[in-house]
Order: C-alpha cells, then sequence, then structure tokens
C-alpha cells in the first residue's frame, strides 16, 4: 500500500510507482494531510465527491482546503481555501469544471476548478447542510439541512422552491432518484414521498413498514435504474423498497455484530443495466460490507475495526471506493482487486427471489440472512475431478493432460474444442481466456523496472513516424515499445516492432503490464527464428512458408515466381503486421482466439492459407503494384474459412515440411524476472548499435553545428531588421521633426497673433482700469468731501447749540438762582451728554484712523502681489502707488489739519465755557460763602464719597490700561473728574481734595489736547488762573475759527479743481 502526505504542496503526483492493490485490502493509496508547522497535525477529511467520469474525485479537510484528485492522471490539485470546514460536496454538475461545497456558516458556495474562481454564493440555509443531491442533468440540484429542504436552479444559482416542514418532524434526506425526474424525500417519522420535479406536485407515498421490523430510516440508497430503494437504521436489518410496486419486498438481517447502518450505497455494474445487484453496508464498527442483495451472500468488506471508515462514497462506474477513515486520512480501493477472487470463474446465476403472494405480507416471510464468511470460488468436488481425469486418460494421455491444465482451472483441450465449435471465445471472457492460454506471469516489479527506465531514444519521435490520433494510445505504444527495447537491444532497432504490437497495445491500452507479456509472449513463441538473419527478413520463416505453399497449391507458387513475386512480398507483410491491415478488429480476434490456443506453426499456416483462399483474385494479379497493395490492405475474404483451410493444412501438411517440426512448442514467460531474449545475431545488432550511436553523434553534431549556424543567421537577419528599422525610425524621425518644426512655425505665428490681440486686450483693459480708478478716486474723494462737510455741519451745529445753551444757562442761572442744584442737575446731563457725543466723535474718528489705516495695508498688500504677479508693469504700478501714496499723504495733512481745527475749537468752546463758569462763580461767589456751613458739615460725607469714587476710578483705571480700549477709559475717567471740578468750582474751600480733582481735570483736558496735537506739553500739576485760561481759550478759539475758515476754502478750491460737474461742489 502506497502512502502519499500531501502536505503544503498545491499539487504534485498521487503516487510515484504504479500502485498494485492486493486482494485482501483493495487499496491503491492512502492520502493523508498534515501540516509542516512547529507542532505538525493531520488535517482530517470529511467529505468526498466523484465526478461524472468517476476517474476525478474532490476532497475537503476540517479547515476549508478542497483538492481534486486525478486518479486517471495520477495528480492532485489545491482548487479552493475556504477557511472553514465543509459540510457536504457534490462534483456532477453539468459544467464539468465546476463543485458546489456546503461550509460550516450554512451557505453554499460553486466554485471552478480551472479558474479557482468563486461562480456562485447561495444562502438560505438557518442549519448545517448535510446533503447535496445533483439531478441527472446537472442543471439543478438539492441541498437538505435538519429543518428544510431547497431546490436551486444551478444556471442561475436562484432558489426555486424550498420545503418547510413542522419543527416536530425532521428531514433524514432529500434527493434526486438517478436517470429520472423524481424526488424522494425521506422524514425521520419514516415517511417517505415521491414528488415530480418540475410541477413538485406528489406522485405517491411508500406505505408504514411492517411492525414486526420497523426501525427508524437514517440512511438511504438507490439503484441507478431508480428501481429499488434500501433503507436503514440503528438495526442490523435492511429494508429493500420495489418503487414500481411500491411495497417492501424484502428485509434482510446483517450479521450479528452489526448493530447500526451508518452507510448505504449500491455498487454499479457496466453489465447490469442500471439494475445494481451489490449492496455497500457501512456499519457502526467502521467496516464496510458489500452483499449481493438477491443472493445475500457477503462478497467482501473494506475497512477494519483497528482502521475503521467514517464515510465512503463509491464512483459512478464502479472502479473506485473513495473511504474517509476514522483518523482523518482518505484510502482509495479498486473493486477490481477486491473482487478478483470473485471474478474468477464466471458466477453461478442463483435466484432467490421468490413471487410475492398478492395477500398481506408477513415480515418472517421476507427475511433472509446474510451468510457469514467471504464468498470464494466454488471447488469442485471430488467426483468431478475424478471423472475429468478418466476422460482425459482416455483422450491423450496423462502426460498431455498434465501439458494441458491452464491455470484459474481452465483445460487448453476443452477450451480448443469449444473454440472449433463457435468458432471464436465469447467476447465477455476473451482477456481472461487469452491471459490463462499464455499463462501470463504478471511481473510487477519487473515490467516496473522496465517502464521506469523511462521513453527509449530509438521511440522518442514515434509520433512522426506514427502520427496516431490518440494521445493516449501513442503513450501507451511508446512505452511498451520502450520496455520491449529496454528488455532486448534488438528490439530498438526492429523497424517493423510497432506495427507487431500496436494491436495488442489498442486492446489491452488500460493495462500495459498484460500489453507487455503478451506482446513478450507472442515474440518468444510465435516469433521463432524471426531474428536470425537479422537485419533482413527471416528467411527461414518464409521457406517454411514457400515449401507448404509448394506442396498444396504449385500453381499459385509458380505464378508467383512468373512474376518475380517473393515470399518477402506475399507472406511477410502478413507476418510483421500479424494481419492488422488486411482483417478487421472481430475478424482479428477470431484468428487470434485459434492463434493461441494452438502451436506456434498455426501462425505461419495461416499466411499459406490466406494466400490459397486469396488465389483468384491473385490469379488475377500480373503487377507488382498490384501484390503490394493486395498484401497491405483488407479484402474480401471470410476469416472462417481461411481458419478452417489453417487447420486443414495443419493436418495433411507432412511432417518433413511442417513448421511444427521446426518451431518449438510454446513456452510461457518466468515468473518473477523476463527471460533473457538473445536469438539474434548480437555482432550484427551490436554493430548497428555502434554504428547508429554514431550516426547519431554526428547528427547531434551536425544538428548543433546547424543550430549555431542557423542561431548566426538569425542573429545577422535580427541585426539586418533591426539596422532596417533603425534606419526607417531614424527616417520617420527626421519626418517628424520637418513636420514639427512646420508645426510649431504656425504655432509661433498663431502665438504672436494671440500675443498682440492680448496686448491689445490688455492695453484696453489698463484703460478701463484707469477709468474705474479714477471714477473710484472721484467717487471716493466726492464722499470724503461729502463726509467732511456733514462733520462741518455737524460741528457748527454743535457750536450753535453750545452757544444757545451757554446764553441759556447764563440768563437761567442770573434769573433763577434758587433752582440751582436743578440747573446744575441739568448742566450735569448737558455735560454728560455732550461728553458721549464727544466720545462718540473721538471713536467715530478713530474707527475712521482705523478703517483708513486698514485700507492702506489692503491696498499695500493688494499692491504688492499684484506687484510680484505682473513685473511687467511693476514701474508704472510704483509710479501709481506713489501717486496714491502722495494722495493719501495730502490727504492725511487734511485729516490732521481738520482735527487740528476741531481740536482749537474744542479749546475756544471750553474756555468759553471756563469764563462762563468763572462769570458764574464770581456771581454765586457770595452764596458761596452763606453755604459754606451747609457744606463743611456734608464735606465729611463727601470725602469718603469721593475716596470711594477714586478708589473705584482707580479699579476701573488699572483694568482699563491692561486692556485695548485705554482710550475709552480714560474719556471716562476725565467726564467723573470734569463733574467733580464743577462742584468743586462751585464750592472753593481750603480742603485738598478739591483741589487735587480740579487740577486732574486740568491735566487731563491738557493730555487730551496734546494727545490730538501731536504735541507734547507738560503736564503741569498746579491749576492756572481762570483769567488766564480765559484769555488762552479765546487766543485758541479764533486759531481754530480760522483753520476752519481755511480748511473749507481748500476743501472748495480742490472739489472746483478735481470735479467736473457742477453737482460736486458744496457751498
Amino acid at each position: 500500500m502506497q502512502s502519499t502526505d500531501l502536505g503544503n504542496r498545491e499539487s504534485g503526483k498521487l503516487w510515484h510507482r504504479k500502485p498494485s492493490p492486493a486482494a485482501r485490502d483493495g487499496i491503491i493509496v492512502n492520502i493523508i494531510h498534515s501540516t509542516s508547522d512547529y507542532l505538525p497535525k493531520v488535517l482530517r477529511f470529511l467529505n468526498v465527491a466523484f465526478d461524472s467520469s468517476g476517474d476525478c474525485l474532490i476532497a475537503g479537510d476540517h479547515q476549508g482546503n478542497i483538492y481534486v484528485l486525478d486518479l486517471y492522471g495520477n495528480r492532485f490539485n489545491l482548487v479552493q481555501r475556504t477557511a472553514q470546514a465543509c459540510t457536504a460536496l457534490a462534483f456532477n454538475l453539468r459544467r464539468k469544471s465546476e463543485f458546489l461545497v456546503a461550509l460550516a456558516d450554512y451557505s453554499i458556495k460553486c466554485f471552478d476548478t480551472v479558474t479557482k474562481e468563486l461562480v456562485s454564493w447561495m444562502r438560505g440555509h438557518e442549519s448545517s447542510v448535510f446533503s447535496i443531491s445533483v439531478h441527472a442533468s446537472g442543471r439543478y440540484a438539492i441541498t437538505t439541512s435538519s429543518d428544510t429542504a431547497q431546490l436551486w436552479d444551478l444556471d442561475t444559482f436562484q432558489r426555486k422552491r424550498k420545503l418547510n416542514i413542522l419543527q416536530s418532524v425532521g428531514i433524514q434526506k432529500v434527493f434526486f432518484l438517478p436517470l429520472s425526474n423524481t424526488i424522494l424525500s425521506c422524514f425521520k417519522d419514516n415517511s417517505i414521498f415521491a414528488w415530480e420535479c418540475d410541477t413538485l406536485s406528489c406522485r405517491y407515498q411508500l406505505p408504514a413498514p411492517p411492525e414486526s421490523s420497523s426501525i427508524l430510516y437514517k440512511v438511504f440508497a438507490v439503484t441507478r435504474d431508480g428501481r429499488i430503494l434500501a433503507a436503514g437504521g440503528k438495526s442490523n436489518h435492511l429494508h429493500l423498497w420495489c418503487l414500481e410496486a411500491k411495497q417492501l419486498f424484502r428485509i434482510i438481517q446483517m450479521p450479528a455484530r452489526v448493530r447500526a447502518i451508518r452507510h448505504l450505497e449500491f455498487l454499479p455494474d457496466s453489465f447490469d443495466a442500471g439494475s445494481n445487484q451489490v449492496l455497500g453496508v457501512l456499519s457502526q464498527d467502521g467496516i464496510m460490507r458489500f452483499v449481493n442483495i438477491q443472493t445475500c451472500k457477503l462478497l467482501f468488506e473494506i475497512g477494519s475495526l483497528d482502521e475503521g471508515i467514517s464515510s465512503s462514497v463509491i464512483s459512478p462506474h464502479g472502479r473506485y471506493i473513495a473511504s474517509i477513515m476514522e483518523n482523518g486520512s482518505l484510502n482509495i480501493y479498486s473493486v477490481q482487486a477486491l473482487t478478483q477472487e470473485i471474478n474468477k470463474p464466471p458466477p453461478p446465476l442463483v435466484k432467490v427471489i421468490e413471487d410475492l403472494p398478492k395477500s398481506k405480507l408477513n415480515s418472517g416471510d421476507l427475511k433472509m440472512k446474510v451468510t457469514s464468511g467471504r464468498v470464494q470460488r466454488p471447488a469442485r468436488s471430488r467426483e468431478n475431478r475424478i471423472q475429468t481425469r478418466i476422460l482425459k486418460k482416455d483422450l491423450t494421455g496423462s502426460f498431455e493432460n498434465k501439458e494441458n491444465e491452464l491455470s484459474d482451472g481452465l483445460n487448453k483441450k476443452r477450451l480448443q474444442i469449444l473454440l472449433k465449435g463457435y468458432g471464436e471465445y465469447p467476447m465477455k471472457y476473451r482477456m481472461f481466456i487469452w491471459r490463462s492460454l499464455l499463462q501470463l506471469p504478471e511481473n510487477h516489479t519487473a515490467f516496473n523496472s522496465l517502464e521506469d527506465k523511462g521513453v527509449h531514444v530509438a521511440f522518442l519521435n514515434l509520433q512522426k513516424k506514427y502520427p496516431i490520433k490518440s494521445r493516449k494510445l501513442l503513450r501507451v505504444l511508446q512505452r511498451t515499445l520502450s520496455a520491449l527495447a529496454h528488455w532486448s537491444a534488438i528490439f530498438s532497432d526492429t523497424p517493423y516492432l510497432p506495427l507487431l504490437a500496436f494491436p495488442f497495445v489498442k486492446l489491452f491500452q488500460n493495462n500495459q503490464l498484460i500489453c507487455f507479456e503478451v506482446v513478450a509472449t507472442l515474440i518468444i513463441n510465435w516469433c521463432q527464428h524471426w531474428f536470425e538473419y537479422f537485419p533482413n527478413p527471416p528467411i527461414n520463416i518464409l521457406s517454411m512458408i514457400e515449401n507448404v505453399l509448394a506442396f498444396h497449391d504449385k500453381e499459385l507458387l509458380q505464378h508467383f515466381i512468373d512474376h518475380d513475386i517473393t515470399s518477402q512480398l506475399y507472406a511477410w507483410p502478413l507476418l510483421e503486421t500479424i494481419f492488422s491491415e488486411v482483417l478487421t478488429r472481430e475478424e482479428w480476434l477470431k484468428l487470434f482466439d485459434n492463434v493461441f490456443s494452438n502451436h506456434p506453426s498455426f501462425l505461419l499456416m495461416t499466411v499459406v492459407a490466406y494466400n490459397i483462399c486469396s488465389r483468384a483474385p491473385l490469379l488475377n494479379c500480373s503487377l507488382k503494384d498490384d501484390f503490394e497493395y493486395f498484401f497491405h490492405h483488407r479484402n474480401n475474404l471470410d476469416i472462417s474459412v481461411v481458419i478452417k483451410e489453417v487447420y486443414r493444412l495443419m493436418d495433411t501438411t507432412p511432417t518433413d515440411i511442417h513448421p511444427d517440426s521446426m518451431l518449438h512448442v510454446f513456452v510461457a514467460l518466468t515468473k518473477g524476472q523476463y527471460p533473457v531474449f538473445n536469438q539474434y545475431p548480437k555482432f550484427i545488432v551490436d554493430y548497428q548499435t555502434q554504428e547508429r550511436e554514431r550516426i547519431r553523434n554526428d547528427e547531434l553534431d551536425y544538428l548543433r553545428e546547424r543550430q549555431m549556424v542557423e542561431d548566426m543567421q538569425a542573429e545577422v537577419d535580427q541585426q539586418r531588421v533591426e539596422d532596417e528599422a533603425w534606419y526607417q525610425k531614424q527616417e520617420l524621425l527626421r519626418k517628424a521633426e520637418e513636420t514639427r518644426r512646420e508645426l510649431l512655425l504656425q504655432e509661433e505665428e498663431k502665438m504672436v497673433q494671440q500675443r498682440q490681440r492680448l496686448a491689445s486686450v490688455k492695453r484696453e483693459l489698463k484703460v478701463k482700469e484707469m477709468h474705474l480708478q479714477d471714477a473710484t478716486r472721484r467717487r471716493f474723494l466726492k464722499l470724503q468731501q461729502d463726509q467732511r462737510e456733514m462733520e462741518l455741519r455737524r460741528l457748527d451745529d454743535e457750536l450753535e447749540r453750545k452757544v444757545h445753551m451757554r446764553d441759556r444757562e447764563i440768563a437761567t442761572t442770573a434769573k433763577d438762582l434758587e433752582m440751582r442744584h436743578l440747573e446744575l442737575e441739568s448742566q450735569k446731563r448737558l455735560y454728560e451728554k455732550n461728553l458721549i457725543r464727544n466720545q462718540e466723535a473721538v471713536a467715530k474718528e478713530m474707527r475712521e484712523d482705523t478703517d483708513a489705516y486698514r485700507r492702506k495695508v489692503d491696498l499695500e498688500e493688494h499692491m504688492f502681489h499684484k506687484l510680484i504677479e505682473t513685473g511687467q508693469t511693476q514701474n508704472q504700478k510704483t509710479h501709481k502707488l506713489i501717486e496714491e501714496n502722495l494722495a493719501k499723504a495730502e490727504q492725511a495733512c487734511l485729516n490732521a489739519d481738520w482735527r487740528i481745527q476741531a481740536l482749537h475749537k474744542q479749546r475756544c468752546d471750553d474756555l468759553q465755557r471756563s469764563e462762563c463758569y468763572q462769570e458764574v462763580a464770581r456771581l454765586l461767589r457770595e452764596n458761596r460763602r452763606k453755604e459754606t456751613e451747609v457744606l463743611n458739615s456734608m464735606m465729611g460725607e463727601e470725602a469718603k464719597k469721593w475716596q470711594e469714587a477714586e478708589e473705584k476710578d482707580f479699579h476701573l483705571k488699572s483694568e482699563k490700561k491692561a486692556s485695548a480700549l485705554s482710550d475709552a477709559s480714560r474719556k471716562w475717567f476725565l467726564q467723573k473728574e470734569i463733574n467733580d471740578a464743577l462742584e468743586h468750582a462751585e464750592h472753593p474751600c481750603t480742603k485738598g481734595v478739591p483741589r487735587y480733582q480740579n487740577g486732574q481735570v486740568v491735566s487731563t483736558c491738557l493730555s487730551r489736547t496734546s494727545q490730538l496735537n501731536d504735541i507734547s506739553e507738560a503736564d503741569s500739576s498746579t491749576c492756572p488762573s481762570f483769567s488766564q485760561r480765559r484769555i488762552q481759550w479765546d487766543t485758541t478759539e479764533r486759531d481754530l475759527m480760522e483753520r476752519v475758515r481755511n480748511l473749507r476754502q481748500r476743501l472748495t478750491v480742490q472739489a472746483r479743481n478735481r470735479c467736473q460737474t457742477p453737482h460736486l461742489l458744496v457751498t
């Protein structure tokens, strides 16, 4: 038994020498799959399935590796890695390269073994799929799980129907009947239904089995013709149902050691027309027993208690059995080897089927026991042996009887009698009889050693001389001839050896060992003395034939002599082809039935008989070409007449010219090793071998030199082609360069034109841009002028309003001193309002300054980027930028002048207010003296309040200084100080706090004035007198008004000079 480990290989050979399974176990090869990791482990095979041809199968292990095992081609290939265990397989689809695999995730996938790609992915099951049944046409498939069965269309891979059942009733198996359009569904309650595949209508239901032998069915099997259903379960009983009669017709009881049946499958036979008679029964002990369901005989069994079988599958043609063992390995069995002991003699036809009564059958009447033990060849009885010996003694004698006794229980004399009676052997047993007559030793080891030497050099190019269409037949012929050449050197130089061996190669192409031994036996016995005159034809043999022909038909021989036709023309073509060219297959087999059953001289007599039986057409031939055509083509001749003529010649030929006196009797090949064949002139063969070797070496040298010359010539041709291609390429490049140059010139002209158009467009755009910039500038100047006019009007209104307010306050104060508190409050609100407005004005000015600065920055950035992008117009833009900067500088000067004027106006306003305050203070000084006492009482509380206000103001100042709004904080603080100064001005006293507040007001005003005028003035802590401040404020007011008038005049002049339309002027 050979063992093969797949390992990590993706492909390889299944066996390295030709398997020769023994009859006791029949194992061809044992296949295991182990990993070569750090800790090696064996991967268990789980499922296996054959294809429709039976010579190829797929196997899947528990890690999802799926292999294709080609038993005919001796190859295995890894076709898929699914990464999960497979629960069922099917390989008999309509597209031969596709297979179905059910996986552990309840899905079914279809893969292609050639492209190794996923064809389809089918989902729908909610539990593990344990069975896949494919229709005989390969178009439909049924997948079965414990809760449902689904029918799939394999053309579209869509689900057609789904079988839903109650949860309490499970499914055992749903499958197609072979060669039928019927679906059989078997449930766990022993109910069996038959459905029509197309319409899914119920055709029939099988009745319940008898109560006395009722078992729960677990496994099922159907014969190939779909007539018999076998069912079994947890019992040693098998139920056989006739599906045509729809009734149970037999119950088979297995041996007592069988307690449960795990698997059932019928063994196909090529000659039973689908009505399979042998049933394989796998029991709980791991042994699969094969039983004849008619005779109830146990034929053979596979597996053992030590090496039990887990599951098994039989090929469709019945040649192989693939069994998954309990240890996870895969065994391939040869059915021929297992049935070798059974098929040696023709088994007697014993029928035990009884006619069933029409009444109700009892289970006891149907039971038949399977006899234990193997079926052996029926031994002859003692009386028969004695009687046979007496008959043989009367016929020939003891020595001849011993000689005629063949192996396998056959007798040569009886076969000859049978042959003379029927003219040929039965087709079914012809090969068996030939093997017995030739006494083939079947030396497997010796033949393997010859075959391992490979193809002989003399037959490497056999296909050129003999172009055979079938590659298999050519390969077998080449191996057989090579084995003969390795056996004896003369056969490598024998030119007619392929013609001699071809009929046997075609007949025994499936068993090369038998083919080789038949040809070798033929050469040793029927080709005696053929090689004594090598390399010439066997003149001695041809002389024997000519002598016999001269004795029996002198006229024909004289006709041959008259037309210069020798035995090399009318005898040798028939011998070197052993009549295969002039006879049909049936005629040739019939002839060799007689040749192998008689003396080796029978073949030579056949040549003479063929010529004698064809004497009429031969006598009519006169040309040599006609004779050659006649002996190389089929002729209208009855082979039975020729064979009768041969037997007549064998009996009537004189002993002195009879070939049997010169030829030895039949000698079989020796067992173990083949005999040495040296019946040829060795020196000639050796000389020819040497000469052939020399010629072969010379030929190799010549071929080597010719190859070198051809290589050099090829290089020269290639170089020439490359040079021509290079010159053509250079010419094309030159033309392309000229064309490109012309195109470049055209493109340059177009580019110049485009640049001219672009320049004109740029000029237009520049003109438009200048107009737009001029319009924008005018609009901006107009907007600035409008804003300044609005500001001036606002200032005028403010001055007028303040003057009006001052007059009204003076008049009100003079008229009503009693309403002083109310007036003070009114003045306070007015001052707060003015301060807020001033703050808003200052904030607006600051916002305008900020906006102007931001516009300046944006404009500068825009000009800078535009300067980088357009380098050609840098000078123009620089000039433009200078002009804009000059305009902005001029505008900044104007803004500064306007601010200075506004500041002077504010100072004048302050001076006026100061004068007003002094006048009011002078008028109220006397009143203050009267109120001093009241004020002194309030000074304490007021000092506390002012201290608290100073603390709050100090805290507010500290916070405002830390923020970005310091100016707003100082203005707010200035407002508070002005209010305090007003109160102190109304209530002069010698206290230090009011004086300090007045000084702070003055310093704050001066600091604000210095900030607006950008003049650095000293912040004096002493407060000037009211008269000096009044004079200073008057002067400042006059200067401010003068500057305002000058600014108005300048703005008017500029507006008249820059603006063309009269509506831009402002009066």
